[in-house]
């Protein structure tokens, strides 16, 4: 990635936290930014549920004789189901994003897992980030090799970003790439002394300005691999972040996005996006799916605020004409039991539901609800591979090539 190119667009963030209220007319102030910006270039934000998201009650088969006997106490009525397709339908703290499905906006894909299944958080979590076994796993994630496979990409500005105050995502790992991941986008902004001495400029190295960057540019002390992925003169970012700061300065009532962490998270994503940030992957989790006691309440906050915050950003995208150019993937590690447990919660499974939205998909639903009847050790059998989709997203969506992220021999979805 070009890092002057990069800074010069990312100081746009300077001093906006990702709790910080949306400033009034940002969005049209920002018109002019986005004619400059690569408008057709394709986004793919990754949304992780982390815990494992019990996918019984979040696509709901109410009609379904065995899922009432198997949760007396945790299954969702038929008469708080919101509707869907067929035998199937949606717990009541989704209507938000069931309602993109009217437009073709939001898919769900059933039966998602692998072969030979791993109950534990973290393996199945880097199954899925390495697409691969332990014993064949190298130290390098599916996003990552997207990435440092398609360098060329590089000259256009296209990189991945995490958002979360979590460790960088083993998705995002590949040798000789650089992600950076920041726990506040505030983390952008670059407090260093302006240099006015003509001097004080070092013009000895390639004929540049003196890298003046203090190691403390970085709130909370040095950070060595995000002040190298920032090696940019300071007066050119102190510039670039003066103009966007300018056309942040207005004030902004939207108030369209809830107020949650994960609503604030997407919320920045949107102003990256807006800014006219080239980054190419955004990655963001919500934490909180593990519900082995006391589930109904708790599972229902968590979908609410996923559904919420991803219809707000949907809807901001959609409104600036961005929103076929987004697509967010929302994935979990594994699944819940079919059977609630004594505790009124459910245990950790295999197979669930993936979900995409953002542009207009070809289907509403890919694959069948899997067999409650038919299970493996009390777990639903998957019937498509979790690598099936990335290939699908890669390819389709990206257009990127797949070859080397081991992702050949699963077949592509009819989804994009």
């Amino acid at each position: 990635m070009k890092r002057r190119n990069f800074i010069q667009t990312v100081s746009s963030a300077a001093g906006i936290a990702i709790g910080s209220p949306s400033p009034r007319g940002w969005v049209s102030a920002m018109a002019n930014e986005l004619q400059r910006s690569n408008a057709s270039e394709r986004i793919l934000i990754v949304v992780q549920l982390t815990g494992g998201n019990d996918g019984l009650n979040t696509v709901v088969p109410y009609k379904n004789d065995d899922y009432r006997k198997a949760r007396p106490k945790l299954r969702i009525e038929s008469e708080d189901v919101v509707a869907g397709h067929d035998d199937v339908g949606f717990h009541p703290s989704m209507r938000s994003v069931v309602s993109m499905m009217d437009k073709q906006r939001f898919s769900v894909i059933q039966g998602v897992g692998y072969e030979n299944p791993n109950r534990s958080h973290f393996e199945s979590m880097d199954i899925w980030h390495s697409c691969q076994p332990k014993a064949a796993r190298s130290n390098s994630g599916w996003l990552g090799k997207v990435i440092s496979h398609n360098k060329e990409r590089e000259a256009e500005d296209s990189i991945a970003l995490h958002l979360g105050s979590e460790a960088l995502p083993l998705a995002l790992v590949d040798r000789g790439i650089q992600v950076p991941s920041l726990s506040r986008v505030d983390q952008f902004r670059i407090h260093a002394k302006r240099k006015t001495n003509p001097a004080e400029i070092d013009n000895s190295k390639s004929g540049s300005p003196k890298d003046t960057m203090s190691r403390d540019a970085i709130p909370g002390g040095a950070n060595d691999d995000f002040m190298s992925f920032l090696s940019v003169s300071t007066q050119t970012a102190l510039q670039a972040s003066s103009r966007i700061e300018g056309l942040l300065s207005k004030p902004d009532a939207d108030g369209d996005f809830p107020d949650s962490e994960f609503g604030d998270k997407l919320r920045t994503v949107s102003r990256l996006i807006l800014a006219g940030l080239k980054t190419q992957i955004f990655y963001v989790t919500l934490d909180g799916f593990d519900t082995h006691a006391n589930q109904a309440s708790v599972h229902a906050s968590l979908l609410r605020q996923w559904s919420e915050a991803l219809r707000a950003f949907h809807a901001r995208m959609e409104r600036d004409g961005q929103s076929e150019r987004v697509l967010v993937m929302t994935f979990s590690e594994f699944g819940r039991r079919v059977t609630e447990n004594a505790s009124l919660g459910t245990d950790h499974g295999a197979a669930a539901p993936m979900f995409v939205s953002g542009p207009q998909l070809k289907s509403l639903f890919v694959g069948d609800m899997p067999s409650l009847t038919q299970l493996v050790d009390g777990d639903l059998r998957y019937h498509t591979d979790f690598r099936s989709v990335y290939r699908t997203i890669v390819e389709d969506w990206l257009e990127l090539r797949s070859e080397g992220l081991g992702l050949e021999s699963f077949q592509k979805l009819s989804l994009i």
